[in-house]
């Protein structure tokens, strides 16, 4: 398989990165982009120096799937994974973290790690690091700003866990070029939560509690508002569905099945074969909706599926990328994907296919303890036809109704919202960031709190900022007192 342009960049990047003695990389390129493949010309160029290479990955599914993509690209290895363990002497090893970390890893001259974002939220990967210290150690991740991928670790001398990220390319980026779809969001649902109690997940950031989440989650109502609305918006296409709890998923498919929609449900307790059976039958198309729990987030392709049903609620933007990520695959016929959401989760997450907040996270200001002192321009729900539209949008782009309200310019608190989505140029953007870099240094705000603001008012994240402060305009700095002033008064009233 011929290499994209910007896999190819990002490879002589990551080569240069080396060349400077930066060992442990992170390479970020979107869900569907062809992260595998970057890793595979690695590894391609290892062999060339008669180099040995470890392929590392945290779930079985996932070291079987790369072994049979290297077998497809012809590159023979080894699988180091529980009874399957077999063709050790190889010069590439395929290698499950849970066997690596209890069995050891043979000698070895490259380690690459497939769904890096686990690496901070992993003692087995950790370890697995700080063992190979010396070495060359590239981590692929569609999500690379877990909390802590560049957290100073005891075992190396303190040293970051990652040093540099390389940036493959973004996913705005390649969906105009045509390598990804774009997704049209619907929220019909925005679920009761109360009392669901929230704790740090895999990735490090602050979720939902699995335990609770299923039972507010798999009532019949709303299990039966799925059903309906699927028919409405995504009837016919290939979906897949993020249940709450097995339970949940179950209920899910059951209601599918009882209205003569073939449904199948899939979980870590299906052993390989009743796995590999069930996804058979999705990619041959005689199952339309696939419900898993916990499973099908991470490195399952299947270019085919243009629809997402989110029946779990996530307050983490990694859980949030990842799923969303399973309907970005360009395919014959499918314009876009679309997104169900009854979870009430893009209402407060954004659109996953703007730009992202692209760096490694030090484990001190990545993930603010304190709430957010701004509210973020996030997508509103349109009260008619429930499509999420992109902020500051007024009429509904796709039935047209327009509330009776302020037209095209929104007055928040007596200041107007000075750019609109999409519409400032390169200039003005760093212009403005290092406006709001200068006030976040003169008040001591963490390095989050500029992002945060970036984003409200441009509706994206800073990419490619220059760290440069400058002198605020008042324009710029009576928008600023004007959030504040809105921030107040929120917490007032919630009080």
């Amino acid at each position: 398989m011929e290499l994209r342009p910007y896999q190819l960049g990002a490879i002589r990047s990551a080569r240069q990165e080396f060349a400077a003695g930066n060992l442990r990389q992170v390479i970020y390129s979107p869900t569907g982009s062809g992260k595998t493949e970057i890793g595979f010309e690695f590894i391609r160029g290892a062999l060339a120096k008669g180099k040995r290479v470890a392929f590392v990955a945290n779930r079985i599914a996932l070291v079987g799937q790369a072994s049979r993509r290297l077998h497809q690209a012809g590159i023979d290895h080894g699988v180091i994974q529980g009874e399957n363990s077999r063709a050790l002497h190889s010069p590439v090893l395929v290698c499950s973290i849970q066997t690596v970390a209890s069995r050891g890893m043979p000698p070895v001259d490259l380690v690459i790690i497939d769904e890096a974002h686990a690496c901070p939220g992993s003692k087995d990967y950790r370890r697995l690091i700080a063992l190979n210290g010396n070495l060359p150690v590239i981590g692929l991740t569609a999500t690379p700003f877990a909390r802590g991928m560049a957290a100073g670790q005891a075992e190396i001398g303190g040293e970051p866990l990652f040093q540099t990220l390389v940036v493959a390319a973004t996913i705005r980026e390649l969906i105009d070029l045509g390598y990804l779809v774009d997704v049209e969001i619907y929220a019909p649902a925005d679920p009761d939560l109360t009392g669901v109690k929230t704790k740090r997940n895999a990735y490090g950031e602050i979720d939902y509690a699995d335990t609770g989440l299923g039972k507010a989650m798999d009532k019949p109502g709303l299990v039966g508002d799925i059903v309906e609305h699927w028919r409405k918006l995504a009837d016919g296409l290939p979906t897949v569905c993020f249940a709450a709890s097995i339970a949940h998923s179950k209920h899910i498919v059951e209601r599918f099945n009882a209205a003569g929609i073939t449904a199948e449900h899939i979980d870590c307790y299906h052993d390989a074969d009743e796995r590999q059976a069930i996804l058979g039958r999705v990619l041959a198309g005689k199952t339309m909706v696939i419900s898993n729990y916990g499973i099908l987030a991470e490195g399952w392709d299947f270019p085919a599926c243009s629809a997402m049903i989110l029946a779990r609620p996530t307050k983490s933007l990694t859980r949030w990328i990842q799923m969303v990520g399973r309907i970005l695959r360009p395919y014959p016929g499918k314009t876009s994907g679309i997104v169900l959401d009854h979870s009430g989760s893009a209402v407060h997450l954004g659109y996953p296919t703007d730009d992202l907040p692209l760096e490694l996270d030090d484990g001190k200001t990545g993930a603010p303890k304190q709430p957010r002192k701004v509210e973020p321009a996030l997508p509103k729900k349109c009260p008619k036809c429930s499509f999420m539209k992109a902020p500051k949008v007024h009429a509904c782009p796709k039935c047209g109704f327009a509330p009776q309200a302020q037209v095209s310019i929104v007055q928040s608190d007596g200041s107007l919202e000075l750019v609109k989505r999409g519409k400032a140029s390169g200039l003005e953007k760093q212009a403005v960031y290092s406006q709001l870099l200068a006030i976040a240094r003169k008040r001591g705000y963490l390095g989050g709190w500029v992002s945060n603001q970036y984003r409200e008012y441009f509706g994206c994240w800073p990419r490619g900022m220059q760290d440069v402060p400058a002198e605020p305009s008042l324009e710029v700095s009576n928008w600023v007192k004007s959030r504040m002033i809105r921030f107040a008064k929120g917490r007032k009233h919630a009080a």
